[in-house]
């Protein structure tokens, strides 16, 4: 026996396993009876829950005017982690202790606690949290720190003395919360810094488990927590760094990923912007949507899924391991993680100085234009509409849905008018560009005459003529911000999807583009109207 003793858990399992090296993992994983092994050695999970469950997700609290989303009790919140605790004193469970962010300044110590019969959701987890033993100069396990070994027959692994978590989730994937939706719950007590996780298997409901409490201790240190990916982009002898916001599954990853001159990659999926366009990123890996993954378009995540250290998650697969990218059978929300180390070129959050660009993605298909370009009070209030289609990744409810989720973030945990007054702060202080890029279609959905898709290519134009400032801008007659008249790369048949005005205009449909453009402007106006707290400043916009 060693002299110091294990970690002191908020729950009491029947037997606890810290933080098992990456292999050990991988090998429950695939002793999973619905897990197979890929052709590629990669673990490929299927799940009963395809998605993450936003219907049954509380915030814990006594006073729900704080928050805009739904709430429970505080004593409803410890009925209910009693009956998790009972459960869990019967289970054995893996613990997963890692940081949220790698800036030694900024870093959150942050704890997974799962049944070990879920051993594919600890390893995902595991791969996106900076190590628990991580010095701050590099990445992966190893003695950088001193480590306590357990010999008593309830612990194996290593595990830092000095580990000491501020945000913890407790996740039971197998225990029923009857009587909630879906009999599922994701309950969040912020104060505490617990999420606790009852009836899903979905990976996501883990990474957003911290991520979540995460926004809010972002915010009480004066910044804001972003839904974004990140890039480095080289422009002479410059680097122009570009914050990618957009709802899962609308082309946030894609974006970050696609290289023009040859950028990096820093983060996929959350950072921290602070008061002088300061950035911090928050995870070692990446979450990615796997649908329609094709090496041509996204080499890079596709290099990065495609080896035997993945996890893959509902992706499509034969009995010989050889998986289907485009079969959506079974749902288009399949997923993998994979570490940053397995991106060629990715860049680290700690090299940038401050945000250049901020890019607001929005998948629609009538008259947003491939992009436009925001003053102050445009960009607050665009980012509070937070406009887009839903797809497979907010399940059922919201896939192929117009929506309006203020931030594109629907993990934000306080009143949403916050996310939005805290943004237009923040521009105050950093010169930061910010545009709307539309990522789906112009002149209505698939198989209408006359629509356009605005491609991979075309965004990636773009977001290299918004780097290198090669775009000419003039302004929209109808919304008041500006729009793209030319853009290298964009060749000139396509000019209609940057101008949809013209594409309406050339086809004779300018009165269904009017009606378009009345309805959308009195429905944004609506929509920030039943924000309480929202500057005026912000809501009168889009008027």
């Amino acid at each position: 026996m060693t002299e110091s003793a294990a970690p002191k858990l908020p729950v009491s399992p029947k037997m606890t396993y810290f933080n098992p090296e990456p292999a050990e993992l991988k090998a429950w994983a695939l002793e999973m009876p619905n897990a197979k092994q890929t052709d590629f050695g990669a673990p490929n999970v299927t799940t009963r829950v395809l998605a993450r469950s936003k219907g049954s997700t509380y915030i814990a609290t006594d006073d729900p005017s704080k928050h805009s989303d739904q709430c429970m009790s505080k004593a409803d919140f410890a009925a209910w982690s009693k009956k998790q605790n009972d459960y869990i004193a019967d289970k054995e469970m893996v613990v997963i202790d890692g940081y949220i962010g790698n800036d030694a300044a900024f870093r959150t110590p942050t704890r997974l606690i799962i049944e070990k019969a879920n051993a594919n959701i600890a390893g995902m987890q595991q791969q996106l949290y900076y190590p628990f033993d991580f010095d701050g100069q590099g990445a992966g396990y190893g003695n950088q720190v001193k480590l306590t070994e357990f010999e008593n027959e309830s612990a194996r692994g290593t595990y830092a003395e000095s580990f000491k978590p501020e945000l913890t989730v407790i996740y039971t994937p197998n225990l029923k919360a009857e009587g909630c939706p879906d009999d599922r719950l994701i309950a969040v007590d912020l104060e505490a810094g617990v999420t606790r996780v009852f009836n899903s298997d979905y990976f996501g409901e883990s990474k957003k488990g911290g991520l979540r409490m995460w926004n809010k201790l972002v915010y009480d240190r004066g910044g804001l927590s972003l839904h974004a990916g990140s890039k480095i982009i080289p422009v002479g002898d410059q680097n122009k760094v570009a914050l990618i916001i957009g709802l899962s599954g609308t082309g946030k990853t894609t974006t970050t990923f696609t290289s023009q001159n040859e950028s990096k990659p820093v983060q996929d999926d959350f950072v921290a912007l602070m008061p002088g366009g300061k950035v911090y990123s928050t995870e070692n890996g990446c979450f990615a949507k796997t649908y329609g993954l094709d090496p041509d378009f996204e080499p890079a995540i596709y290099n990065a899924v495609n080896q035997p250290e993945a996890y893959l998650e509902n992706v499509s697969a034969n009995d010989a391991g050889k998986v289907d990218y485009f079969d959506e059978s079974y749902t288009k929300n399949g997923r993998a993680t994979f570490t940053m180390n397995k991106v060629a070129g990715a860049g680290d959050a700690r090299e940038i100085e401050h945000a250049d660009v901020m890019l607001i993605l929005n998948r629609n298909e009538d008259i947003i234009p491939g992009v436009a370009k925001l003053d102050a009070a445009q960009a607050a209030a665009y980012f509070m509409l937070g406009e887009t289609k839903g797809t497979a990744a907010g399940g059922a409810a919201e896939e192929g849905k117009s929506l309006r989720v203020p931030g594109t973030n629907p993990f934000f945990p306080l009143q949403h008018a916050q996310q939005a007054n805290r943004l237009r702060e923040l521009l105050e202080t950093c010169p930061l560009e910010v545009y709307v890029l539309n990522t789906g279609r112009v002149g209505g959905p698939e198989g209408k005459d006359g629509s356009k898709k605005v491609k991979i290519p075309h965004s990636s134009a773009i977001v290299k003529g918004i780097a290198e400032g090669t775009i000419q801008w003039t302004e929209d007659a109808d919304f008041g911000y500006q729009v793209a008249s030319a853009i290298p790369g964009v060749e000139d048949k396509d000019l209609d999807i940057l101008q949809p005005r013209k594409l309406y205009e050339a086809q004779g449909r300018m009165d269904e583009y009017n009606k378009k453009v009345a309805t959308l402007k009195q429905e944004r106006t609506e929509f920030l109207a039943k924000w309480k707290g929202l500057e005026s400043t912000i809501a009168d916009a889009v008027k």
